[in-house]
């Protein structure tokens, strides 16, 4: 793919892994920088990738993005059926990390090539007796360069 300057694109899907739930709501959530934990009633299983979503762009040496959510959380609905689950917290890695929110966030694009990427993680909230299957859902993040 040729990336054209003031581009974005999702360069690798957000990936919670193999989870098993129980009769006690938990949540799992994945760090922009990979690692996995978990609260309540879930167990974490290995077998399965595991990773944050990936975006990159192209603007200019030192330019500013201004970064936002088009919403706070997100539905991720199984693909098998009608059942869904909760994608929030949505944390981009940054340093620090940042949560991200509706309103913008800005960063400056450090790299003299203008080239940009970065890691977005969050909090899955899985129900009790969730039912099992995959999931899938969209994340909608707006950039603006200026």
């Amino acid at each position: 793919m040729v990336v054209s300057a003031l581009s974005f694109l999702s360069v690798e899907e957000l990936e919670f892994g193999s989870i098993l739930p129980s009769a006690t709501a938990g949540t799992v959530t994945v760090a922009p920088n990979g690692s996995r934990s978990k609260t309540g009633g879930v167990t974490l299983l290995g077998g399965s990738p595991v990773q944050p979503a990936r975006f990159a762009g192209r603007g200019s040496f030192n330019q500013t993005v201004l970064i936002s959510l088009s919403a706070p959380s997100f539905l991720l609905t199984r693909k098998t059926g009608s059942e869904t689950m909760i994608f929030d917290t949505i944390v981009i890695g940054s340093t620090p990390t940042a949560v991200l929110t509706t309103s913008p966030r800005g960063f400056r694009i450090a790299n003299t090539t203008g080239i940009f990427n970065f890691p977005v993680g969050g909090t899955l909230r899985v129900s009790a007796n969730q039912m099992p299957g995959d999931y899938e859902g969209n994340l909608t993040l707006t950039l603006n360069y200026q």
